[in-house]
Protein backbone atom coordinates (compact mmCIF):
# COMPACT_ATOMS: atom_id res chain seq x y z
CA UNK A 1 0.00 0.00 0.00
CA UNK A 2 1.44 3.15 -0.70
CA UNK A 3 0.91 6.64 1.48
CA UNK A 4 -1.67 8.26 -1.32
CA UNK A 5 -4.25 5.78 -0.25
CA UNK A 6 -4.16 6.56 3.44
CA UNK A 7 -6.97 10.11 2.75
CA UNK A 8 -7.43 9.64 -1.21
CA UNK A 9 -11.66 8.91 -1.15
CA UNK A 10 -12.17 8.13 2.76
CA UNK A 11 -15.02 9.36 4.36
CA UNK A 12 -15.00 12.00 7.05
CA UNK A 13 -14.59 10.49 10.58
CA UNK A 14 -15.18 11.96 14.19
CA UNK A 15 -13.54 10.79 17.31
CA UNK A 16 -14.10 11.51 20.90
CA UNK A 17 -12.07 13.47 22.58
CA UNK A 18 -11.32 11.22 25.39
CA UNK A 19 -10.76 8.40 23.27
CA UNK A 20 -8.26 10.35 20.72
CA UNK A 21 -5.24 10.17 23.48
CA UNK A 22 -5.52 7.04 24.57
CA UNK A 23 -5.93 5.93 20.18
CA UNK A 24 -2.86 7.76 19.49
CA UNK A 25 -0.69 6.40 22.21
CA UNK A 26 -1.83 2.57 21.40
CA UNK A 27 -1.23 2.99 17.56
CA UNK A 28 2.56 4.85 18.55
CA UNK A 29 3.10 1.44 20.86
CA UNK A 30 2.11 -0.88 17.83
CA UNK A 31 4.02 1.35 15.65
CA UNK A 32 7.24 0.31 17.29
CA UNK A 33 6.57 -3.02 16.81
CA UNK A 34 6.46 -2.18 13.05
CA UNK A 35 2.73 -2.92 12.88
CA UNK A 36 0.94 -2.11 9.68
CA UNK A 37 -2.57 -1.96 11.72
CA UNK A 38 -0.92 0.67 14.32
CA UNK A 39 0.11 2.78 10.69
CA UNK A 40 -3.27 2.31 9.63
CA UNK A 41 -4.54 3.41 13.13
CA UNK A 42 -2.24 6.58 12.82
CA UNK A 43 -3.62 7.77 9.89
CA UNK A 44 -7.24 7.23 10.88
CA UNK A 45 -6.50 9.41 13.63
CA UNK A 46 -4.13 12.30 11.90
CA UNK A 47 -7.48 12.69 9.48
CA UNK A 48 -10.31 12.24 12.23
CA UNK A 49 -12.20 15.35 13.46
CA UNK A 50 -11.81 15.41 17.08
CA UNK A 51 -14.73 16.31 19.22
CA UNK A 52 -15.96 16.71 22.74
CA UNK A 53 -17.69 13.72 24.20
CA UNK A 54 -20.89 15.77 24.67
CA UNK A 55 -20.80 16.67 20.73
CA UNK A 56 -19.40 13.45 19.08
CA UNK A 57 -22.98 12.42 17.43
CA UNK A 58 -24.02 8.85 19.26
CA UNK A 59 -24.70 8.04 15.70
CA UNK A 60 -20.73 7.67 15.04
CA UNK A 61 -18.54 4.61 15.83
CA UNK A 62 -16.54 5.30 18.65
CA UNK A 63 -14.72 2.85 21.31
CA UNK A 64 -17.55 0.63 23.22
CA UNK A 65 -20.06 1.04 20.25
CA UNK A 66 -22.10 -1.39 18.66
CA UNK A 67 -21.99 -1.43 14.61
CA UNK A 68 -23.71 -3.07 12.37
CA UNK A 69 -22.60 -3.11 8.47
CA UNK A 70 -22.77 -5.21 5.32
CA UNK A 71 -19.50 -6.21 3.23
CA UNK A 72 -19.64 -6.05 -0.56
CA UNK A 73 -21.08 -9.58 -0.63
CA UNK A 74 -24.37 -8.86 1.13
CA UNK A 75 -23.36 -10.29 4.42
CA UNK A 76 -24.48 -8.42 7.98
CA UNK A 77 -22.74 -8.30 10.90
CA UNK A 78 -23.03 -6.57 14.54
CA UNK A 79 -20.13 -6.29 16.32
CA UNK A 80 -18.62 -4.11 19.42
CA UNK A 81 -15.55 -2.21 18.72
CA UNK A 82 -13.32 -2.54 21.93
CA UNK A 83 -9.39 -1.77 23.13
CA UNK A 84 -7.34 -4.94 22.63
CA UNK A 85 -7.42 -6.26 25.99
CA UNK A 86 -11.47 -7.02 25.50
CA UNK A 87 -11.64 -8.03 22.63
CA UNK A 88 -12.94 -11.36 22.00
CA UNK A 89 -14.21 -12.89 18.74
CA UNK A 90 -16.95 -15.22 20.12
CA UNK A 91 -19.10 -12.47 22.00
CA UNK A 92 -18.77 -9.95 18.77
CA UNK A 93 -15.68 -7.86 20.08
CA UNK A 94 -13.48 -6.35 17.90
CA UNK A 95 -10.12 -4.85 18.77
CA UNK A 96 -8.94 -1.33 17.32
CA UNK A 97 -5.84 -2.76 16.45
CA UNK A 98 -7.32 -5.25 13.77
CA UNK A 99 -7.91 -4.05 10.19
CA UNK A 100 -12.00 -3.92 10.75
CA UNK A 101 -11.64 -2.09 13.98
CA UNK A 102 -9.34 0.78 11.95
CA UNK A 103 -11.95 0.98 9.31
CA UNK A 104 -14.65 0.80 11.78
CA UNK A 105 -13.66 3.79 14.06
CA UNK A 106 -15.14 6.92 13.58
CA UNK A 107 -18.03 6.09 10.69
CA UNK A 108 -21.65 7.10 10.69
CA UNK A 109 -24.68 5.44 9.54
CA UNK A 110 -24.78 4.97 6.02
CA UNK A 111 -20.74 5.63 5.36
CA UNK A 112 -18.70 2.96 3.08
CA UNK A 113 -15.17 2.51 3.31
CA UNK A 114 -12.58 0.14 1.40
CA UNK A 115 -10.36 -1.76 3.92
CA UNK A 116 -7.44 -3.93 3.73
CA UNK A 117 -7.79 -7.35 5.36
CA UNK A 118 -4.30 -8.89 6.83
CA UNK A 119 -3.60 -11.12 3.73
CA UNK A 120 -4.08 -8.20 1.64
CA UNK A 121 -7.47 -8.32 0.09
CA UNK A 122 -9.35 -5.27 -0.45
CA UNK A 123 -13.31 -5.50 1.00
CA UNK A 124 -15.78 -2.81 1.32
CA UNK A 125 -18.05 -2.36 4.36
CA UNK A 126 -20.89 -0.38 4.64
CA UNK A 127 -22.36 1.03 8.23
CA UNK A 128 -26.22 0.14 8.23
CA UNK A 129 -26.66 1.03 12.59
CA UNK A 130 -24.57 2.41 14.95
CA UNK A 131 -25.45 2.14 18.84
CA UNK A 132 -24.34 4.04 21.83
Amino acid sequence: MNDTTHAVGKPPIIVRNTDYARLIALAQASMERESVVGDELMAELERASVMGDESATRQTIQMGSTATYTTENGEARTVILVYPGEANIEENRVSILTPIGVALLGLSKGQTINWVTRDGHVRVLSVTDVAG
